[in-house]
């Protein structure tokens, strides 16, 4: 398909995934940076239960919590 194709089905709201080579695909200033967090016993306890709840890690619910606090949804 022709660049010019492309973006004409782009810009007409198709679907282009199938015309894009995603193995090498990723996300710019997506690499993850370490930081620490202390949290009294009683946080750690109720993200522990929430986790579980949700069947995901602590990490993850933070994450996702964050994520929806700033306005971005996670990938």
């Amino acid at each position: 398909m022709k660049a010019k194709d492309l973006d004409k089905l782009f810009d007409a709201g198709g679907d282009i995934t199938k015309y894009l080579d995603l193995s090498r695909a990723r996300r710019v200033n997506e690499t993850p940076r370490r930081v620490n967090v202390d949290f009294p016993a009683w946080m750690i306890h109720s993200l522990d239960k929430e986790a579980s709840r949700l069947g995901v890690t602590r990490q993850s619910i933070i994450k996702i919590w964050i994520s929806e606090r700033l306005g971005h949804r996670p990938a």
